[in-house]
Protein backbone atom coordinates (compact mmCIF):
# COMPACT_ATOMS: atom_id res chain seq x y z
CA UNK A 1 0.00 0.00 0.00
CA UNK A 2 1.25 3.67 -0.87
CA UNK A 3 -0.25 6.56 1.66
CA UNK A 4 0.30 9.91 -0.20
CA UNK A 5 0.35 11.99 2.65
CA UNK A 6 -0.54 15.20 0.30
CA UNK A 7 -3.57 14.02 -1.55
CA UNK A 8 -5.08 11.61 0.94
CA UNK A 9 -4.88 8.85 -1.34
CA UNK A 10 -3.76 5.56 -0.71
CA UNK A 11 -2.73 3.35 -3.56
CA UNK A 12 -1.94 -0.21 -4.26
CA UNK A 13 1.05 -1.98 -5.70
CA UNK A 14 3.39 -4.50 -5.22
CA UNK A 15 6.73 -4.11 -3.27
CA UNK A 16 8.60 -5.16 -6.31
CA UNK A 17 7.75 -2.23 -7.87
CA UNK A 18 8.83 -0.08 -5.11
CA UNK A 19 11.36 2.16 -7.41
CA UNK A 20 8.19 3.63 -8.95
CA UNK A 21 8.23 5.74 -5.68
CA UNK A 22 11.81 6.76 -5.92
CA UNK A 23 13.82 8.80 -7.88
CA UNK A 24 18.20 8.83 -8.07
CA UNK A 25 19.29 10.60 -5.13
CA UNK A 26 16.75 9.31 -2.53
CA UNK A 27 18.18 7.54 0.66
CA UNK A 28 16.54 3.81 2.27
CA UNK A 29 18.46 3.98 5.74
CA UNK A 30 17.97 0.32 6.79
CA UNK A 31 18.53 -1.37 10.38
CA UNK A 32 21.18 -4.25 10.04
CA UNK A 33 20.73 -6.01 13.05
CA UNK A 34 20.20 -9.03 13.31
CA UNK A 35 17.98 -11.44 15.50
CA UNK A 36 19.81 -13.85 17.96
CA UNK A 37 17.72 -17.21 18.57
CA UNK A 38 17.06 -15.83 22.11
CA UNK A 39 14.31 -18.11 23.05
CA UNK A 40 16.62 -20.66 25.57
CA UNK A 41 15.30 -23.40 27.98
CA UNK A 42 16.81 -24.98 30.97
CA UNK A 43 16.51 -27.17 34.13
CA UNK A 44 16.43 -25.96 37.88
CA UNK A 45 18.54 -27.99 40.66
CA UNK A 46 15.25 -29.85 40.96
CA UNK A 47 14.75 -30.82 37.46
CA UNK A 48 12.03 -28.29 36.48
CA UNK A 49 12.05 -26.87 32.87
CA UNK A 50 12.48 -23.24 32.21
CA UNK A 51 12.59 -20.75 29.80
CA UNK A 52 14.90 -17.74 29.54
CA UNK A 53 14.23 -15.38 26.55
CA UNK A 54 17.48 -13.18 26.13
CA UNK A 55 16.24 -9.46 26.03
CA UNK A 56 19.92 -7.06 26.16
CA UNK A 57 23.04 -7.51 26.47
CA UNK A 58 24.62 -5.85 29.65
CA UNK A 59 28.41 -7.10 28.97
CA UNK A 60 30.32 -10.26 28.51
CA UNK A 61 28.19 -12.57 29.33
CA UNK A 62 25.36 -10.87 31.08
CA UNK A 63 22.14 -10.40 29.57
CA UNK A 64 18.41 -8.79 30.67
CA UNK A 65 16.46 -11.66 30.10
CA UNK A 66 12.90 -12.42 30.81
CA UNK A 67 11.89 -15.76 32.56
CA UNK A 68 9.41 -18.73 32.46
CA UNK A 69 9.33 -20.36 36.00
CA UNK A 70 8.47 -20.07 39.63
CA UNK A 71 11.11 -19.71 42.13
CA UNK A 72 14.03 -18.05 39.60
CA UNK A 73 15.40 -16.02 42.42
CA UNK A 74 18.85 -14.19 42.78
CA UNK A 75 21.50 -16.92 43.42
CA UNK A 76 19.81 -20.03 41.55
CA UNK A 77 21.53 -21.80 39.16
CA UNK A 78 20.05 -23.58 36.52
CA UNK A 79 21.41 -25.31 33.22
CA UNK A 80 20.71 -24.78 29.91
CA UNK A 81 19.66 -27.63 27.94
CA UNK A 82 22.45 -29.17 26.22
CA UNK A 83 24.27 -25.94 27.09
CA UNK A 84 26.65 -24.13 29.68
CA UNK A 85 24.81 -23.10 33.46
CA UNK A 86 23.00 -20.06 34.32
CA UNK A 87 23.26 -17.93 37.24
CA UNK A 88 20.37 -15.63 38.22
CA UNK A 89 22.10 -12.57 39.29
CA UNK A 90 19.14 -10.08 39.92
CA UNK A 91 15.85 -9.67 40.17
CA UNK A 92 13.72 -6.93 38.30
CA UNK A 93 10.12 -5.69 37.79
CA UNK A 94 8.10 -8.38 36.82
CA UNK A 95 9.54 -11.78 35.40
CA UNK A 96 12.73 -9.57 34.08
CA UNK A 97 15.60 -10.87 35.41
CA UNK A 98 19.87 -10.16 35.47
CA UNK A 99 21.57 -13.30 34.14
CA UNK A 100 25.06 -14.37 33.76
CA UNK A 101 26.23 -17.51 31.78
CA UNK A 102 28.52 -19.38 33.90
CA UNK A 103 30.96 -19.55 30.45
CA UNK A 104 31.24 -18.05 27.19
CA UNK A 105 27.86 -18.71 25.16
CA UNK A 106 27.80 -16.24 22.34
CA UNK A 107 29.45 -18.66 20.10
CA UNK A 108 27.19 -21.19 21.59
CA UNK A 109 23.61 -19.89 20.83
CA UNK A 110 23.13 -20.04 17.42
CA UNK A 111 22.89 -23.88 18.16
CA UNK A 112 21.08 -23.54 21.34
CA UNK A 113 18.07 -21.10 21.08
CA UNK A 114 15.13 -20.88 19.38
CA UNK A 115 14.01 -17.29 17.24
CA UNK A 116 11.89 -15.10 19.66
CA UNK A 117 9.10 -14.70 16.86
CA UNK A 118 6.51 -12.50 18.31
CA UNK A 119 3.87 -14.36 20.41
CA UNK A 120 0.85 -14.31 17.84
CA UNK A 121 2.78 -16.58 15.73
CA UNK A 122 2.63 -19.85 16.82
CA UNK A 123 3.75 -22.11 13.83
CA UNK A 124 7.54 -23.74 14.11
CA UNK A 125 9.26 -21.65 11.80
CA UNK A 126 11.63 -24.25 9.88
CA UNK A 127 13.98 -21.83 8.42
CA UNK A 128 15.32 -19.51 10.69
CA UNK A 129 16.73 -16.87 8.00
CA UNK A 130 13.25 -16.45 7.29
CA UNK A 131 12.80 -13.92 10.36
CA UNK A 132 16.20 -12.32 9.23
CA UNK A 133 16.39 -9.29 6.95
CA UNK A 134 18.78 -10.31 3.45
CA UNK A 135 21.56 -7.27 5.14
CA UNK A 136 21.38 -8.36 8.86
CA UNK A 137 24.55 -8.70 10.11
CA UNK A 138 24.76 -7.25 13.54
CA UNK A 139 23.87 -9.45 15.86
CA UNK A 140 21.44 -8.29 18.86
CA UNK A 141 18.27 -8.24 18.57
CA UNK A 142 15.10 -10.26 19.82
CA UNK A 143 12.82 -9.07 17.10
CA UNK A 144 13.28 -9.04 13.08
CA UNK A 145 12.94 -5.06 11.92
CA UNK A 146 10.14 -6.48 9.65
CA UNK A 147 9.88 -4.05 7.18
CA UNK A 148 12.97 -4.88 5.88
CA UNK A 149 12.00 -8.58 5.23
CA UNK A 150 10.58 -7.73 1.92
CA UNK A 151 14.36 -6.62 0.43
CA UNK A 152 15.72 -9.66 -1.72
CA UNK A 153 19.31 -8.31 -3.23
CA UNK A 154 17.73 -8.29 -6.44
CA UNK A 155 15.75 -5.63 -5.52
CA UNK A 156 18.47 -3.77 -3.82
CA UNK A 157 20.62 -4.02 -6.44
CA UNK A 158 17.39 -3.13 -8.99
CA UNK A 159 17.20 0.20 -6.67
CA UNK A 160 21.13 0.64 -6.59
CA UNK A 161 21.21 0.75 -10.38
CA UNK A 162 18.09 3.04 -10.63
CA UNK A 163 20.33 5.76 -8.52
CA UNK A 164 19.08 4.83 -5.36
CA UNK A 165 21.34 4.85 -1.99
CA UNK A 166 21.23 2.67 1.09
CA UNK A 167 22.87 3.89 4.18
CA UNK A 168 23.37 1.26 7.07
CA UNK A 169 22.46 1.82 11.12
CA UNK A 170 21.86 -0.11 13.71
CA UNK A 171 18.96 -0.60 16.28
CA UNK A 172 18.80 -3.72 18.31
CA UNK A 173 15.23 -4.51 18.86
CA UNK A 174 13.59 -5.36 21.83
CA UNK A 175 10.57 -7.12 22.80
CA UNK A 176 8.59 -4.09 24.39
CA UNK A 177 8.34 -3.18 20.90
CA UNK A 178 5.28 -5.33 21.28
CA UNK A 179 4.35 -4.33 24.76
CA UNK A 180 0.65 -2.56 24.23
CA UNK A 181 0.45 0.99 25.68
CA UNK A 182 -2.31 0.52 28.17
CA UNK A 183 -2.10 3.97 30.01
CA UNK A 184 -4.97 6.60 29.42
CA UNK A 185 -2.77 8.84 28.53
CA UNK A 186 0.53 7.48 26.28
CA UNK A 187 2.72 9.85 27.75
CA UNK A 188 2.99 7.92 30.72
CA UNK A 189 3.79 4.37 29.20
CA UNK A 190 7.91 3.54 30.03
CA UNK A 191 8.91 2.48 26.88
CA UNK A 192 12.54 0.81 27.62
CA UNK A 193 16.20 1.75 25.99
CA UNK A 194 17.22 -0.03 22.84
CA UNK A 195 20.66 0.55 21.97
CA UNK A 196 21.46 2.31 18.48
CA UNK A 197 24.16 3.34 15.91
CA UNK A 198 24.79 5.48 13.04
CA UNK A 199 28.46 5.76 11.83
CA UNK A 200 30.30 8.94 10.56
CA UNK A 201 29.76 6.67 7.02
CA UNK A 202 25.99 7.23 7.40
CA UNK A 203 25.73 10.17 8.98
CA UNK A 204 27.97 11.76 5.86
CA UNK A 205 25.24 9.88 3.40
CA UNK A 206 22.30 11.32 5.36
CA UNK A 207 23.58 14.79 5.64
CA UNK A 208 24.69 14.93 2.13
CA UNK A 209 21.48 13.75 1.00
CA UNK A 210 19.43 16.27 3.05
CA UNK A 211 21.89 18.53 1.57
CA UNK A 212 20.85 18.08 -1.76
CA UNK A 213 17.47 17.83 -1.47
CA UNK A 214 16.55 14.65 -2.09
CA UNK A 215 14.63 12.34 0.14
CA UNK A 216 15.65 10.27 3.56
CA UNK A 217 13.03 7.42 3.15
CA UNK A 218 13.45 5.25 6.77
CA UNK A 219 12.81 1.38 5.92
CA UNK A 220 10.77 0.13 9.62
CA UNK A 221 10.19 2.31 12.37
CA UNK A 222 13.60 0.89 14.34
CA UNK A 223 15.37 3.20 11.79
CA UNK A 224 13.21 6.35 11.90
CA UNK A 225 13.63 6.12 15.81
CA UNK A 226 17.10 5.59 14.71
CA UNK A 227 17.33 8.82 12.27
CA UNK A 228 15.47 10.90 15.02
CA UNK A 229 17.53 9.72 17.71
CA UNK A 230 20.55 10.90 15.44
CA UNK A 231 18.96 14.40 14.88
CA UNK A 232 18.31 15.02 18.41
CA UNK A 233 22.02 14.86 18.62
CA UNK A 234 23.03 17.15 15.97
CA UNK A 235 23.84 21.34 16.40
CA UNK A 236 22.39 21.96 12.54
CA UNK A 237 19.09 21.48 11.74
CA UNK A 238 18.12 19.23 9.61
CA UNK A 239 21.22 16.87 10.02
CA UNK A 240 22.01 14.43 12.18
CA UNK A 241 25.19 13.28 14.21
CA UNK A 242 27.31 10.20 14.66
CA UNK A 243 25.56 8.16 17.72
CA UNK A 244 26.65 4.97 19.64
CA UNK A 245 24.59 3.98 22.48
CA UNK A 246 21.05 3.78 24.32
CA UNK A 247 18.01 5.78 22.52
CA UNK A 248 14.62 6.60 24.90
CA UNK A 249 13.39 8.36 22.06
CA UNK A 250 9.59 8.22 22.77
CA UNK A 251 7.33 9.22 19.13
CA UNK A 252 3.91 10.10 19.94
CA UNK A 253 1.53 12.51 17.87
CA UNK A 254 2.20 15.78 17.75
CA UNK A 255 6.48 15.15 17.59
CA UNK A 256 7.89 17.50 14.88
CA UNK A 257 10.06 15.24 12.46
CA UNK A 258 13.38 16.30 12.31
CA UNK A 259 15.13 13.94 9.26
CA UNK A 260 12.80 11.39 8.19
CA UNK A 261 11.05 12.64 4.01
CA UNK A 262 8.81 8.95 4.17
CA UNK A 263 8.75 5.42 5.61
CA UNK A 264 8.85 1.97 4.80
CA UNK A 265 6.86 0.18 7.29
CA UNK A 266 4.57 -3.39 7.78
CA UNK A 267 0.76 -2.80 9.55
CA UNK A 268 1.37 -2.36 13.26
CA UNK A 269 -0.73 -3.94 16.29
CA UNK A 270 -3.10 -1.58 17.89
CA UNK A 271 -2.43 0.24 21.06
CA UNK A 272 0.74 -0.31 19.97
CA UNK A 273 4.13 2.09 20.02
CA UNK A 274 4.53 1.36 16.86
CA UNK A 275 1.07 2.64 15.23
CA UNK A 276 1.56 5.68 17.17
CA UNK A 277 4.85 6.52 15.58
CA UNK A 278 3.45 6.05 12.31
CA UNK A 279 0.23 7.94 13.59
CA UNK A 280 2.42 10.62 14.45
CA UNK A 281 4.45 10.99 10.79
CA UNK A 282 1.17 10.76 8.43
CA UNK A 283 -1.64 11.87 11.06
CA UNK A 284 -4.00 9.77 13.03
CA UNK A 285 -7.22 10.15 10.95
CA UNK A 286 -5.24 9.20 7.84
CA UNK A 287 -3.20 6.00 9.30
CA UNK A 288 -7.40 4.65 10.65
CA UNK A 289 -8.38 5.32 7.56
CA UNK A 290 -5.79 2.96 5.50
CA UNK A 291 -5.65 0.62 7.50
CA UNK A 292 -9.59 0.07 7.52
CA UNK A 293 -8.94 0.17 3.63
CA UNK A 294 -6.50 -2.44 3.91
CA UNK A 295 -8.51 -4.69 6.32
CA UNK A 296 -11.37 -3.93 3.43
CA UNK A 297 -8.58 -4.66 0.42
CA UNK A 298 -7.56 -8.65 2.84
CA UNK A 299 -4.05 -7.06 3.44
CA UNK A 300 -2.09 -8.74 5.45
CA UNK A 301 -0.82 -7.32 8.59
CA UNK A 302 1.86 -7.90 11.73
CA UNK A 303 5.43 -9.36 11.50
CA UNK A 304 5.48 -11.34 8.06
CA UNK A 305 2.38 -9.30 7.01
CA UNK A 306 2.45 -6.83 3.91
CA UNK A 307 3.85 -3.21 3.69
CA UNK A 308 2.90 0.49 3.59
CA UNK A 309 4.95 3.32 1.91
CA UNK A 310 3.67 6.43 3.59
CA UNK A 311 5.48 9.44 1.53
Amino acid sequence: MVLHRDQDLVEDSRFELIGNYLTPGDLLVINQTRVIPARLFARKPTGGRVELLLLKRLEQDVWEALVGGKGLNPGMVVKIENGPKVEIREKLDGSRRIIQFMESAEEMLAGLGEMPLPPYIHTHLQNPERYQTVYSTQTGSAAAPTAGLHFTPELMANLEAQGVHFARVTLHVGLDTFMPVKEDDPEEHIIHSEWCEVTDEAAMLINVTKAAGKRVIAVGTTSVRTLESAALESKVAGQVSPISGPTKLFILPGYPFKIVDAMITNFHLPQSSLIMLVSAFAGREKVLAAYQTAIERGYRFYSFGDAMLIE
